[in-house]
């Protein structure tokens, strides 16, 4: 038996997500002037469209939800913006941390909401 819904468990998913990508980006800017530094990117949104886009159509067909927790960490060594090999683009790392952190935001504001709907539950009502 399941004591919390899949919304609680694909919560926590999405944290950790939003936590490795403030790690990638705050480990881009602290390199932002080592030479040959390549920036390093996380996906995730991309598994997560692909998976809520998938149908079962046969019963012989593997179930999907397992796929929605994988975080990978990537690099393209073939862009550079600085004239030393480094291809941190400040610009693109503050926005993207800034995007982070209203995401973080907003799933810790609807998992608080979650936990505040069952201790209401708990509480029967009071």
């Amino acid at each position: 038996m399941k004591l919390f819904s899949n919304t609680i468990s694909t919560l926590e998913n999405a944290l950790n997500y939003s936590n490795t990508k403030q790690k990638v980006i705050s480990q881009n800017i602290a390199n932002v002037d080592t030479p040959n530094y390549k920036a390093k990117e996380v996906t995730f949104k991309n598994t997560l469209a692909t998976a809520m886009n998938a149908k079962k159509t046969d019963s012989r067909h593997f179930d999907f939800e397992g796929s929605t927790g994988s975080v990978q960490i990537k690099t393209d060594k073939n862009v550079t913006y600085n004239n030393n090999g480094n291809s941190v683009d400040m610009d693109k790392e503050m926005s993207e941390l800034a995007e982070n952190q209203i995401y973080y935001n907003a799933l810790v504001e609807r998992i608080s909401g979650k936990f505040n709907s069952l201790e209401n539950v708990i509480k029967g009502g009071r």
